[in-house]
């Protein structure tokens, strides 16, 4: 198996239970997973007066590079496929781990659009407002704090951008991922499965997690080769403080209520409660 984990000390594995994204639902105990609802967010502004034709470009916390990629097209009116293939020329200034892959350094924020945008322009500033948020203190002494290196400390942060379902629970969530690093556990995201396969769903099948990628959490040991998506300052200070525990499972049973155990037996039993919260609300949906 590949590894890419952090040189942190290795203990007993334990008896794992998948952990979907947001670590709601555990694949082997229903053999299905619930899809996640999609929210709305703004892409661009327009100015005061209302006038036609945008004058800046939000990108939301959690965007993968590709959505990026399709906001800044649709932003300069530009054909689709633009700004990927304008990285080459970019001269973005990304860390030597990242290989010209700016995935992760794509800083979720307002950008002003300016005179003449242009990809690079809106890329490079992405770019500078990521390595602004995490080169200096405190992200760089947290990430050694925790014995990483700045990009993979992001690679946690977005790995917890994508599996928490709160501001709250992102934490916690990355303690999730460092004990199982240090236990020597896979991780077992499905957010990285979604990744791998250019979706974001919780519909993923076993089937799912045999795919053959570097990505795929469930049979790769360590952190994924690069981050899955772009993380904001919550998910980032999480990352370099998570919160103390022994957690090892987390599943969402409803809304503001993730429930964080190390302990496989009552994981099941959480995990039982959510389906049976997901089969009511299904009975209601049919029921109206």
């Amino acid at each position: 198996m590949q590894t890419n984990i952090p040189p942190r000390s290795a203990r007993g594995t334990r008896r794992t239970i998948r952990l979907t994204r947001r670590g709601r639902i555990a694949l082997i105990v229903t053999g299905a997973v619930v899809a996640g609802t999609a929210v709305a967010v703004p892409l661009l502004t327009t100015d005061d007066e209302g006038e036609p034709g945008p004058t800046s470009l939000v990108i939301p916390e959690g965007w993968r590079a590709t959505q990026v990629y399709a906001a800044v097209d649709k932003a300069l009116a530009l054909p689709a496929g633009t700004t990927r293939k304008s990285l080459a020329k970019a001269d973005l200034k990304l860390p030597n781990d990242a290989e010209g892959n700016p995935e992760g350094y794509l800083f979720p924020a307002t950008y002003p659009l300016g005179e003449a945008p242009t990809p690079e322009k809106l890329l490079a500033a992405m770019v500078d407002k990521a390595n602004e948020k995490f080169t200096g203190a405190p992200v760089a002494a947290g990430a050694q704090r925790n014995a990483l290196n700045v990009y993979q400390a992001v690679t946690i942060a977005s790995i917890v951008q994508a599996e928490a379902a709160g501001q709250r629970d992102m934490a916690k969530a990355a303690r999730v991922v460092f004990n199982r690093l240090e236990r020597g556990m896979p991780l077992q995201m499905d957010s990285t499965i979604n990744y791998a396969l250019g979706r974001s769903t919780l519909n993923t099948t076993a089937k799912d997690t045999r795919i053959d990628s570097p990505y795929n959490s469930y049979q790769r040991m360590g952190l994924p080769p690069t981050p899955i998506a772009n993380p904001g300052d919550e998910a980032m200070r999480a990352a370099i403080n998570p919160t103390p525990g022994d957690w090892l499972y987390f599943v969402t049973v409803k809304p503001g209520d993730t429930r964080f155990t190390a302990d496989y037996a009552e994981h099941q039993r959480n995990v039982a409660e959510f389906n049976r919260v997901r089969q009511d609300a299904a009975k209601e949906d049919l029921a109206t």
